[in-house]
C-alpha cells in the first residue's frame, strides 16, 4: 500500500485546487446542492483529481461525496465491492466558504466493510494525519497515541454537534452541558474534530449524522491512536453502517461516562 503516495495526492490537490480559492471564491463558485448544503467548484474539481490519482495507486471503485450527490446509487459500491476508496474532497465546505481554516481533505481505504487506512490533510496548516491497520496513527510522520481520559464528566472537554439533533435531544444536551468541564458545538468538520481528539484538545465528540466519507477517515485514525468509536448502543462503528448517532472518546471509561450523561 503506497501510503505516502495518497498523502501526496491529497496535499497536491489542496495546493493546486483548494488553497487558490480559499478566501478567494468567485461569483458562481458556490452552489446549493441540497437544502442547507453548499458545494463549491473546489469540492468538485478536487474530487475529480483525487479520484483519478487514487485509481492509479490502487484500481478500486471510488465513492466520493460529490459523485454520490450526483448519483446516489454509487454508495452501493461500499457494500458490494471488496475494496473501495472513500473520498471527502473538502470536508467543512461551509467553513471554507465562510473563510474559516477549519476544513480538511480526507480519504479512506475500505476492505470488506472495514477501514484499513485513512488520511486527513489540513491544507491551511499543511498538517497530515495518516493511519494504517496495524501500523498506528501518525501526524506529519510522527507516531501519535491518545491516552485515556478521565471517567469523571466534570474533568472532560467535549463537543456535541447539535445541528442534526432533534429539538428534544438538543434541549437535553443544553441541560447537561454544565456537568462537563467544557462542552462546545465542535468545528462542524469531522476532519478537524477527530484530530483535535487525537491531539488531546478534546476528550469526546458526539455526532448525529453519519456519512461514510465524513467518519471513516477520522474514526479509523482515532481507533489506531487508542481511542473508542461506537454507536450509542455500544456497537462498533463501521463505514457501511450509517445509523444515526456516534460517540467518540479517549478510552472506554471516558466513553461510558459521557454516554451516561448525554443519553443520546
Amino acid at each position: 500500500m503506497q501510503v505516502d503516495k495518497v498523502t501526496e495526492t491529497l496535499r497536491e490537490t489542496a495546493q493546486a485546487i483548494i488553497l487558490p480559492r480559499y478566501r478567494a471564491l468567485a461569483l458562481g463558485d458556490v452552489m446549493e446542492k441540497s437544502p442547507g448544503e453548499v458545494v463549491t467548484t473546489a469540492d468538485r474539481e478536487a474530487e475529480d483529481l483525487i479520484t483519478r490519482r487514487l485509481r492509479g495507486v490502487l484500481d478500486a471503485p471510488v465513492v466520493g461525496e460529490e459523485a454520490v450527490a450526483a448519483n446516489p446509487r454509487l454508495i452501493h459500491a461500499l457494500s458490494a465491492a471488496a475494496t473501495v476508496w472513500l473520498v471527502d474532497p473538502l470536508d467543512g465546505t461551509a467553513n471554507f466558504v465562510a473563510g474559516s481554516p477549519d476544513y480538511a481533505v480526507m480519504a479512506a481505504l475500505v476492505r470488506n466493510g472495514h477501514t484499513v487506512a485513512s488520511w486527513i490533510v489540513r491544507p491551511v496548516c499543511d498538517r497530515a494525519y495518516v493511519a494504517e491497520h496495524g501500523a498506528g496513527a501518525w501526524r506529519d510522520g510522527v507516531r501519535v497515541s491518545r491516552a485515556p481520559a478521565s471517567d469523571d464528566p466534570a474533568r472532560l472537554r467535549g463537543a456535541v454537534l447539535t445541528r442534526f439533533l432533534t429539538p428534544a435531544a438538543r434541549t437535553r444536551v443544553e441541560g447537561v452541558a454544565s456537568r462537563f468541564a467544557a462542552l462546545e458545538p465542535g468545528a462542524q468538520c469531522s476532519g478537524v474534530d477527530y484530530p483535535r481528539l487525537v491531539d488531546g484538545e478534546l476528550d469526546f465528540v458526539a455526532f448525529r449524522r453519519i456519512l461514510p466519507w465524513d467518519h471513516a477517515p477520522g474514526a479509523f485514525l482515532l481507533t489506531e491512536a487508542g481511542g473508542v468509536v461506537r454507536h450509542f448502543d455500544h456497537t462498533t462503528y463501521r463505514p457501511t453502517d450509517t445509523r444515526p448517532g456516534l460517540l467518540t472518546a479517549a478510552g472506554a471509561s471516558c466513553w461510558q461516562a459521557v454516554r451516561s450523561v448525554l443519553h443520546l
